[in-house]
């Protein structure tokens, strides 16, 4: 997800969006501890876009 397309989204978008990426990356480090994924940059992608997503979060709730 491209930083354009996060500043587009509102604050209850990003919620959900923030709450699912969450889940997934769960998911993925629960799943790699287990037996190693096929690509685990995935991991890192997906902490990167966490770390966005939150950040956008602040700036809308403290421009608001």
């Amino acid at each position: 997800m491209k930083n354009s397309e996060i500043k587009a989204l509102n604050i209850e978008e990003l919620n959900q969006r923030l709450a699912g990426e969450e889940e997934a990356y769960r998911k993925m480090k629960f799943a790699h501890a287990i037996s190693p994924i096929e690509n685990p940059s995935k991991i890192q992608e997906t902490r990167r876009l966490i770390a966005r997503l939150k950040t956008e979060l602040t700036a809308k709730k403290l421009a608001k």
